[in-house]
């Protein structure tokens, strides 16, 4: 099954379904943030809409409940300012505003939920949410070991140990000091 987001407008709304296949009441303001949905209602600001369903099958519900709140935020309370680069801290706190920083703050058990956003934002071309994902992971991982990345995103270190000296041998100037 997928998920169904419902644009809440007023008249009554359409629905938005997960790939669950749970059902999501949203403001229409707050889903035309995701370009898809804009694009999927063919729609220009001054347009009127009828009830609509729309599916969205890339995206858990679990996932697509924090794209909305994420969403109604960026609506209801306040924009995120854009990302300067280059970025002037390793801390997210310091980046963006506070909000967005406990958004994207998660628990190691939870890092999915954070690449689950990244996917979700991608697909459903939510370039702001993309950025800050984007932006959270980036700094997960900066300073760790290729170990610890490997870890992160759970990849297994396929190469044989010949395989490893050859491409450490081709890519040694990486090492080398400018």
């Amino acid at each position: 099954m997928s998920n169904i987001l419902c644009i809440a407008l007023f008249p009554p709304p359409p629905p938005q379904v997960s790939r669950d296949g749970e059902i999501f009441l949203v403001p229409l303001q707050v889903a035309k943030v995701s370009k898809l949905i804009v694009d999927t209602l063919g729609m220009d600001d001054d347009d009127e809409i009828q009830d609509m369903t729309i599916n969205i099958p890339n995206v858990k519900s679990s996932v697509l409940r924090k794209v909305i709140q994420y969403c109604t935020h960026y609506v209801t309370v306040e924009e995120m300012t854009p990302i300067e680069t280059p970025l002037k801290s390793a801390r997210l706190g310091e980046l963006v505003q506070e909000w967005y920083a406990e958004f994207c703050n998660v628990a190691v058990e939870e890092q999915s939920m954070l690449f689950g956003l990244v996917t979700a934002a991608n697909y459903m071309d939510i370039k702001p949410l993309l950025d800050l994902t984007c932006l959270a992971v980036s700094v997960l991982i900066k300073g760790k070991s290729a170990v610890e990345i490997r870890s992160i995103f759970h990849l297994t270190n396929e190469l044989s140990p010949e395989e490893r000296r050859q491409v450490e041998a081709e890519n040694e100037w990486c090492d080398k000091p400018v």
